[in-house]
């Protein structure tokens, strides 16, 4: 943290932030509840993750000891989401991760997080995007048929363009300039359908549960197949030399870290803090409260799938719905398909929402275009840059096969998680005097704990992840010393300018 306006490690203190969402060419309208940033927080966090990544981590990794790397996976969540908390109702100023660096840190720290968290979430939309276009493409052969043309059914299904997932990116972009509250009705009711699917398997499911499939619950260690060495290998094992295993107890840990997709998405719900009407108090709920509410059916759902079915059978792409066909309950595995594809929509919604605030946030700063942060007269949403970040992202999920790039996602998060729980430590000890409405539990204990969860589940990805994730954090290093930091409004004007 530093005081000299001309450092790269100058910060904006709380009240600037919070005096610059008062400027009404530059306000959000404030709409949501915490019942709103309750079912923010779910919809986007059920998804890709719960629905396929179960059938790969009981499969290959951890058998049914995977509901324990759902509960390794919702435990450094937990820590980091308890930081996200104190912040977030502190610091009740859209951009997340990226306003509470510059309140705590310092500029340069706080544009590295939102050059982050402007790649997370735009490859995390693009990536659900395709693959609800798969789900919908199977659901329209399989009961009506009908089949898309290859060429417009996109790169992974051997084709060019993939109209489907251009469409849908398009369609929610309307939806987001619009407003917020209309994105919270229509989540609720996407949110109702998708949590009845995940009921459904969870209740239906329990009548179909062989005691035997869960022989053994923890499935002898083995070493991971060869050829995952060089940069697809994970960093620890090239700078430890540690190799992680499939199955046994380290092969939970190695689940967690894939699994941990599954859990992405309860940060989001944190660049709506300027949107909530009393972020003090439901800013907290809405994060802490999805973030549960999501844990517990996850921890259902993997107990229940992999008691109906053998996890050497599972599928890698369908879990759920495959688990039912192998007992004869085709109507079920086709209403989990359906609701799947459903509920993928607010996945993208909530994932392209969070990305266009925190773009609102760096911009209205001045370390991006100043245009981009001016809001409709009429909505009150930054539209210009949701209009904007919506088309880039539409011609990316339609031309690009993401399937190698969704670790991009999870390291991108588990790097926020850092710099928020680093971000809570320095500003207990400069700013002991400001009023926390909730407060990390254990400072600086919890946040320790965070990062040192956070960095292990960093290490176990493979070393190509990290190497691209460098490339992107080095053209952003570039761009804040060409552009941001001389058009940045904090040097130009300093922390205590009513601007």
């Amino acid at each position: 943290m530093s005081t000299d306006i001309n450092s790269p490690f100058r910060t904006k203190t709380v009240e600037q932030s919070i005096r610059d969402t008062e400027e009404p060419e530059h306000a959000l309208k404030k709409s949501l509840s915490a019942w709103d940033l309750t079912i923010f927080g779910v919809g986007v966090i059920i998804g890709t993750g719960i629905f396929v990544l179960t059938g790969i981590a009981a499969r290959n990794n951890a058998g049914p000891a995977t509901s324990l790397a759902f509960v390794a996976a919702g435990v450094v969540c937990a820590l980091a989401a308890l930081c996200y908390a104190e912040f977030a109702s502190t610091v009740p100023v859209a951009g997340s991760a990226y306003t509470f660096s510059y309140a705590s840190i310092g500029e340069l720290p706080a544009w590295i997080i939102g050059w982050d968290l402007v790649l997370e979430f735009a490859l995390g939309t693009a990536v659900v995007a395709v693959g609800w276009s798969g789900y919908v493409r199977h659901l329209m052969n399989t009961n009506l048929g009908w089949d898309m043309p290859v060429a417009l059914s996109g790169p992974d299904a051997g084709g060019s363009f993939d109209l489907l997932a251009f469409l849908l990116v398009l369609a929610l972009t309307a939806i987001l300039v619009i407003g917020t509250k209309l994105s919270a009705r229509i989540t609720a009711i996407v949110v109702a359908i998708k949590v009845t699917v995940v009921l459904l398997v969870i209740v239906a499911g329990l009548f179909f549960i062989k005691a035997d499939n869960y022989a053994p619950f923890i499935p002898p260690a083995e070493p991971q197949p060869e050829g995952v060495s060089g940069w697809k290998a994970p960093l620890v094992q090239l700078m430890f030399g540690y190799e992680p295993t499939n199955f046994g107890v380290m092969g939970i840990f190695t689940a967690a870290s894939l699994v941990f997709f599954a859990f992405i998405g309860f940060d989001v719900v944190a660049t709506a803090a300027e949107e909530t009407k009393n972020p003090q108090r439901d800013m907290p709920r809405g994060i802490l409260g999805s973030l549960f509410i999501c844990t517990i059916l996850y921890v259902a759902v993997t107990l229940v799938v992999t008691g109906m079915q053998k996890y050497t059978q599972m599928s890698p792409s369908a879990p759920l719905a495959e688990a039912f066909k192998s007992v004869n309950q085709p109507f079920f595995a086709g209403a989990i398909s359906l609701g799947a594809s459903v509920g993928l929509i607010t996945v993208c919604m909530i994932l392209l929402l969070g990305q266009t605030r925190v773009f609102f946030a760096m911009s209205r700063d001045g370390l991006l275009p100043r245009v981009f942060s001016v809001t409709h007269p009429k909505y009150r949403t930054p539209y210009r840059a949701t209009i904007l970040l919506g088309v880039v992202i539409a011609v990316v999920a339609g031309f690009t096969s993401l399937e190698n790039l969704a670790e991009l996602v999870n390291i991108g998060t588990l790097f926020a998680f850092v710099v928020v729980a680093l971000g809570v430590i320095i500003l207990r000890k400069t700013r002991p005097d400001l009023h926390r409405a909730f407060r990390t539990p254990w400072v600086p204990f919890v946040p320790i704990l965070s990062i040192a969860a956070s960095l292990w589940l960093m290490l176990n990805l493979p070393a190509e992840t990290w190497a691209r994730f460098a490339i992107w954090m080095v053209i952003g290093i570039i761009v804040y010393f060409a552009y941001s930091r001389a058009n940045s409004r904090l040097g130009r004007l300093g922390p205590e300018a009513k601007y």
